[in-house]
């Protein structure tokens, strides 16, 4: 279900100087990017690419993500899947249902990441469980002011 982000969804937006700088999404929508392997159904590694689409999806997973494009957040899977598995991972996505706007593929793999940005950033981390997002604080590597 492919809906490509319009550019009518996005504010413009300046910096101190008044000058043009890229645009963000209106308060309250959120840019999701979701992996796909190990957090929206079982981990099956790129060279086993027989196993992508006849996995099933979690089922939190799939009513979490489907909530969140239904109340207008985008939605994008950002998978270490490679442009060669685009087509079974997009037959997939539509035949269990899910909702997505965008899916980029070759996220590096091996985890560990550390996401630099101007922008502002949030992670959580899957750990077996998809639910409705809650506030928690914790300690975050940020940079020196």
């Amino acid at each position: 279900m492919t809906n490509d982000a319009s550019e009518k969804d996005l504010e413009t937006t300046f910096n101190e100087k008044g000058e043009l700088i890229s645009p963000v999404l209106p308060d309250g929508v959120k840019n999701f990017l979701i992996d796909i392997d190990g957090t929206i159904c079982d981990d099956i590694p790129n060279e086993e690419p027989e196993r992508m689409g006849t996995c099933l999806p979690y089922p939190d997973a799939l009513r979490i993500v489907n909530k969140w494009y239904d109340e207008g957040h985008r939605i994008c899977f950002f998978t270490s899947r490679t442009e060669e598995h685009r087509e079974v991972t997009e037959m997939w996505l539509d035949k269990h249902n899910f909702k997505w706007h965008t899916m980029l593929m070759g996220k590096p793999r091996g985890g560990n990441y550390h996401w630099i940005d101007n922008h502002i950033v949030k992670a959580t981390r899957f750990k077996g469980k998809f639910t409705d997002l809650v506030v928690k604080n914790r300690d975050v590597e940020v940079f020196n002011d």
